[in-house]
């Protein structure tokens, strides 16, 4: 079975529509304009949705994440 998660590649705000997007197959544009009408057709209910949204859904897996940071001192022959 196939998670939600939060989108962290193609995120505008929080990655909602985009990890929605995703998970259903879809343009996350096309989720973002279906959003954005929901919301104004019901006085900003859509707003609240989201922040919620925000909440509850996971971040994907490997988000944040980096390569390790190798710190190397300069040899007593290497001068700054």
């Amino acid at each position: 079975m196939k998670r939600l998660y939060r989108s962290t590649r193609n995120r505008m705000l929080g990655g909602v529509c985009a990890g929605l997007g995703e998970h259903l197959d879809v343009d996350p544009t096309i989720i973002r304009l279906v959003w954005v009408a929901v919301t104004l057709l019901s006085i900003g209910i859509g707003i609240i949705v989201y922040i919620i949204a925000w909440v509850i859904v996971p971040e994907e897996p490997g988000a944040g994440e980096t390569a390790p940071v190798q710190l190397v001192r300069p040899g007593p022959d290497q001068q700054n």
